[in-house]
């Protein structure tokens, strides 16, 4: 997101007069300090790729931000997957206003993990909104909204693939909307409170497969978490890492008109087969153990405690 709206603001023929990196907010000065020097991040070479001048301080919030916008004066401050809620008297500082550019349709998925949550819910669109920011989350008056297919079924998008379609997207937005502010006025439309959802961070119970769910439902979650966020099985007590799973026909005698949801049908030492709530097979595959000692423990695990029989809940 950071690269392709500041490449969309050049294209539109705007300058860009400082970037503020989010390395700054989320790195120690002494560690980004050494690693600035010995191993530079993509965004601190994209800077210095385009010459372009680094604002330097230690939150958005902070006063030297604030004296650095003060000495820049600029139209426009653009967000962008900012983990920082920002001040009013930082909105305010720009001379037009300060945008968001926010990954859903809003006002629909306001928060921060959007790219996860439509696909988890099974949203067959997305795309990004460009608004002009306030003091509380995602709720400002929107400026311009672009739309975006999601690729379904069990190869569909996963969270990544449509992070990436979607920063592509804010590139040509910001384009769009910059060109168009230069040459017409833009007016702002309020968001309708109505049709408003706010999902918040991801929790533990959203990583957690509940094979009761259909096999869609399954891989919606599992698509949704990739690449950030592996899913996991619960077995007795501990839990399942999953690296991979895929969907087959049912063709044993163990339904779910007789038997429950999550059992295990069968197993080996590299899968697990498992009933899901359609009445489908999960093969569950490249399974690790939640402990940070479970890559030795895992074939040992899978031997001698896990069941065909066992039920997954």
């Amino acid at each position: 997101m950071f690269s392709n709206l500041i490449l969309g603001t050049l294209e539109s023929n705007n300058k860009v007069v400082g970037v503020f990196r989010h390395e700054r907010v989320s790195i120690a000065p002494w560690l980004l300090f050494f690693k600035d020097f010995f191993a530079p991040g993509k965004d601190l070479s994209f800077i210095r790729s385009l010459k372009l001048r680094e604002i330097k301080a230690r939150s958005v919030n902070s006063d030297a931000f604030k004296r650095e916008i003060l000495k820049l004066n600029p139209d426009i401050i653009l967000v962008g997957s900012w983990s920082e809620k920002f001040k009013k008297d930082i909105i305010n500082l720009p001379k037009i206003g300060t945008i968001n550019c926010h990954p859903s349709l809003l006002p629909k998925y306001r928060g921060p993990n959007p790219y996860m949550r439509v696909i988890m819910n099974g949203e067959t669109q997305s795309g990004i909104t460009f608004h002009l920011m306030d003091e509380k989350l995602d709720t400002g008056p929107i400026l311009l909204q672009k739309k975006i297919d999601i690729l379904q079924g069990f190869n569909g998008d996963t969270g990544g693939s449509l992070k990436d379609k979607c920063c592509v997207l804010a590139r040509q937005g910001i384009n769009e909307l910059l060109t168009a502010m230069n040459d017409e006025m833009i007016i702002p439309i309020n968001q309708n409170e109505k049709d408003a959802s706010y999902y918040p961070q991801i929790s533990e119970t959203d990583i957690l497969i509940d094979f009761r769910k259909s096999s869609t439902e399954i891989n919606a979650m599992v698509r949704g978490l990739s690449p950030w966020q592996p899913a996991y099985i619960p077995h007795k007590r501990t839990f399942l890492k999953v690296g991979k799973i895929k969907f087959f026909e049912n063709k044993t005698k163990y339904t779910t008109q007789k038997y429950k949801a999550g059992l295990i049908l069968k197993k080996n030492d590299k899968a697990l087969w498992i009933l899901t709530g359609d009445n489908k097979i999960a093969k569950v595959q490249k399974l690790k153990l939640f402990h940070k000692i479970g890559r030795i423990f895992t074939p040992f695990y899978i031997k001698w405690c896990v069941k065909a029989g066992d039920i997954c809940r």
